[in-house]
């Protein structure tokens, strides 16, 4: 890096794009617009969900909100600080170090690399480390893919990128669920991880390390479904819905959606409802998993990010860290079946080059490696959770920064289930 900012081209474009945005200017959406509907008055970013629930839908976040969350975050923080900016400028985190960069007048620092890679990333945060002088402070957002192989690349002997973490003053990792094996590891190598959740329509993060920010709150409504091992479990759980300043407008013509998804209380308390399980305990929430996703076996709901999360575990334990994707796909007897799929990340590959979601290739992962893992997910969850076969992977197909395309998943899942002649799948 040759200077204090040192954008290219491209990324001049969009930091001055989203600058004239937070001060008033047009509306900016970094991805083609999905429709001609123009955002509400006062929209300064039109950002695109990952689509994750259905059709991707556009959002429209105004400057109040952007600055809202920028401002909170730096306050959980300690402090404003300068960022390094290693995720994509056209999904919320990538765009929100962009926005706390700018409101914060710390200046933007892009890593130059076509893909992430430890190698790569050692270099770009070490000449940002070198670079600040602007105030002490560092930060960076990653996903948990993105942390992943700085920490394999770590375990194997390149230790490069890992310590050009641990200089950080703090490691914003979000996106998706990370494997508590995975924040162990991090966190014991010295790396000072804060775990985030939130989405498009809060402008990013808005809880982090389970403790909603300033302003936010966060409450757990009933689903009406019974427990289960692995699900929503004890007092004040059920599907989470968060209020505060950080709230989008809604969704760009999509009124219907819009009217469905952000509610006012009588009291003009406005909530977003996410499509999340969670629990509060001592006003601290644990996301479950998508409400959605919840897979009924014998009656009994299993949510499968509390199944991926003891696989995770499982495979630490092994010496053989990976990632999980755990679905449902339908049995005679049981109604559903809850069948896992495990891939070990290999260093080089970035989160935006695994497989298409149509190209995800299964092999069948049954003896001494599905026993392991019924017998783990068994011994935490309950039997009912167990997975009921098991299949290995190279790589799980994504959707968006960080986020597992659990459809595409289960499609492989069940092609692979009728080129095996099981179908449907029995116990």
């Amino acid at each position: 890096m040759a200077s204090t900012d040192p954008l290219t081209d491209p990324l001049t474009d969009v930091v001055r794009a989203v600058r004239d945005a937070l001060d008033g200017g047009p509306a900016y959406a970094p991805e083609p617009r999905l429709s001609d509907a123009a955002p509400p008055p006062g929209t300064a970013l039109v950002l695109r969900t990952s689509g994750s629930t259905g059709n991707p839908r556009e959002v429209a976040l105004s400057a109040a909100a952007l600055r809202a969350s920028a401002g909170a975050t730096h306050d959980r923080l300690g402090g404003p600080g300068s960022w390094l900016l290693v995720l994509p400028p056209t999904h919320v985190a990538g765009v929100q170090v962009i926005t706390r960069s700018l409101v914060t007048g710390k200046g933007v620092y892009p890593h130059t690399l076509d893909r992430f890679t430890p190698e790569g990333f050692a270099a770009v945060a070490t000449d940002f480390a070198d670079l600040l002088v602007h105030g002490p402070r560092a930060y960076v957002s990653l996903v948990p893919t993105q942390l992943h192989r700085l920490v394999t690349a770590a375990d194997g002997g390149d230790t490069a990128g890992l310590d050009a973490l641990t200089r950080f003053d703090a490691v914003l990792v979000g996106g998706a669920a990370t494997p508590s094996p995975l924040l162990a590891a991090a966190r014991s190598a010295g790396v000072r991880v804060v775990t985030t959740y939130g989405m498009s329509e809060t402008s990013g993060g808005c809880v982090y390390d389970g403790v909603p920010l300033a302003g936010v709150r966060v409450r757990a409504a009933g689903t009406g479904a019974g427990p289960g091992p692995g699900a929503a479990r004890g007092a004040g759980a059920g599907v989470v819905e968060l209020s505060g300043p950080v709230l989008a407008e809604g969704y760009v013509g999509d009124p219907a959606a819009t009217a469905a998804a952000f509610r006012t209380d009588p009291d003009g308390t406005r909530w977003f409802r996410t499509s999340d399980l969670g629990r509060l305990d001592d006003d601290r929430l644990t996301i479950l998993g998508r409400a959605d996703d919840v897979i009924v076996t014998g009656g009994v709901n299993v949510a499968p990010a509390a199944v991926e999360e003891a696989i995770a575990e499982h495979l630490t334990g092994l010496g053989s860290p990976g990632e999980a994707c755990v679905v449902g796909v339908p049995d005679a007897e049981w109604g559903q079946a809850v069948v896992a799929v495990v891939s070990v990340v290999s260093v080089g590959q970035a989160p935006s080059a695994r497989v298409p979601a149509d190209g995800t290739s299964l092999t069948d992962g049954g003896g001494e490696l599905l026993a392991g893992l019924r017998s783990a997910v068994g011994q935490r969850l309950g039997a009912p959770a167990a997975p009921r076969r098991v299949y290995v992977t190279a790589a799980l197909p994504a959707r968006g920064p960080g986020k597992v395309d659990r459809r595409a998943v289960r499609d492989a899942v069940v092609r692979a289930e009728r080129e095996a002649g099981r179908e449907p799948v029995r116990p």
